[in-house]
């Protein structure tokens, strides 16, 4: 936060400081009074957040980590704020390889990466600009600054996996580990993280639909990466949990195999043809776990099925899922769905209002955005600054970040960065 205000008062740019109480600790509110004081101190506007309600008597950490991120999410939104800084370390990073050595699940911490909370964090991205230092380095700063801060006693707890990897780690010393990879977007020439490089091996295996870019529907070569695949159907799916390994790699098989298939994974569903794979919502799904109409609020942004934005203009209107409804839309309306793939007719969003039985085609009565090709470009890293992000609406044609090569190099290179993130 010190090194943030620095920068926020160099650059005109404005500061909130979130801290978000989780109520697991009696000190808590001290320390949620500390943090607050130290925004102040430092120029920052502040915010107090909380975790109410009952918590989880096993997988406590993760449930504290993903209502952390949906409390943050929300009040960045509510903010206007589309990036969000989090002082993850060197130490972080070692931590987590034990912890995921040891069997966890728990993913890899990126310079730059979406927030992980689904649909809270849409359109939000981390940044961790303090991944190349040592806990030690920072806290040696610090005192030099005459600055204090607060070490929670529950990261010296052994019934948490963070607390044993953290002391399995300590003869290495504080600093970054021997050998750790890292990015430097403004000097150039460092190698990137695996977990970038990765998906970034990728980015030539998504291609675009010309006539259902923008709908939700995605079109993948067969070679496609694990993680590309793995992301492409949590997003075209609209949930917030990646495949199981197992699953995935079966499915990876069978493309590499050759084998023409069609199957449902993630709410998503997979086409393998002879030479491209087609990901699209699975429409089945809405008649094995039917849900009611989900009410517009008027100039309210709601999201429906994980890869819609809605926003009506009034009251009264309703969206439900295309499956169903079809012949009882208009000719002009099915007319436009015709030009999506069979498959994906069946869960494009579409409208009634005040309980009529006519439905309407999302998008001709209300603002109407897919999420889903936003939503990949930002787990491939096809955004790498903030004035990249920012929402569309139906029909617009802005450039298209998951299938422009405007910003990164071809598939297999390191990506070059155009501009610094940082700023």
């Amino acid at each position: 936060m010190a090194v943030a205000a620095d920068w926020a008062r160099d650059h005109g740019r404005h500061l909130l400081a979130l801290t978000v109480d989780h109520g697991l600790s009696p000190d808590s509110a001290a320390w949620t009074a500390f943090a607050g004081a130290a925004a102040r101190a430092a120029g920052a506007d502040w915010r107090a957040l909380s975790w109410t309600g009952p918590k989880p008597s096993t997988g406590l950490p993760a449930a504290a980590r993903a209502a952390r991120h949906r409390l943050i999410a929300d009040a960045a939104r509510e903010a206007g704020a589309r990036v969000i800084l989090f002082a993850h370390t060197a130490d972080d990073v070692s931590e987590g390889e034990v912890m995921r050595a040891e069997g966890s699940t728990l993913g890899r911490l990126r310079d730059w990466s979406p927030s992980p909370a689904w649909p809270q964090g849409r359109g939000l991205m981390l940044l961790r600009p303090m991944l190349d230092v040592g806990r030690g380095e920072l806290r040696d700063w610090l005192r030099g600054q005459g600055r204090d801060w607060i070490d929670d006693p529950a990261n010296e707890d052994p019934k948490y996996a963070r607390s044993r990897a953290r002391v399995s780690l300590l003869p290495l010393g504080e600093g970054a580990p021997e050998g750790r990879m890292r990015v430097d977007c403004e000097k150039g020439g460092t190698q990137p993280p695996r977990t970038l490089s990765r998906q970034n091996a990728g980015f030539a295996a998504v291609r675009s639909n010309p006539l259902s870019s923008g709908e939700g529907t995605l079109e993948l070569d067969r070679d496609v990466d694990a993680l590309v695949l793995a992301a492409a159907l949590v997003c075209a799916g609209g949930g917030d949990r990646p495949p199981r390994g197992d699953r995935l790699d079966r499915l990876v098989l069978r493309l590499r195999a050759g084998e023409s298939f069609t199957a449902v994974l993630c709410g998503a569903r997979i086409e393998a043809g002879p030479e491209h794979v087609l990901i699209t919502r699975e429409a089945g799904e809405f008649a094995r776990r039917p849900t009611p109409p989900l009410p517009l609020p008027p100039g309210v942004e709601t999201v429906w099925d994980g890869r819609w934005a809605l926003t009506a203009p009034g009251a009264g209107w309703s969206v439900v899922p295309a499956a169903g409804r079809l012949a009882a839309l208009s000719k002009a309306d099915r007319s436009r769905l015709n030009v999506l793939p069979a498959a994906a007719r069946g869960a494009a969003p579409v409208l009634i209002r005040n309980d009529a039985t006519a439905p309407v085609l999302a998008g001709t009565a209300v603002v109407a955005r897919s999420l889903v090709e936003e939503r990949l470009a930002l787990a491939l890293d096809r955004m790498t600054h903030e004035t990249e992000l920012g929402p569309r609406a139906h029909g617009a044609t802005p450039r298209n970040h998951l299938f422009s090569g405007a910003d990164i190099t071809e598939a297999g290179s390191a990506p070059r960065f155009q501009g610094s993130r940082r700023e």
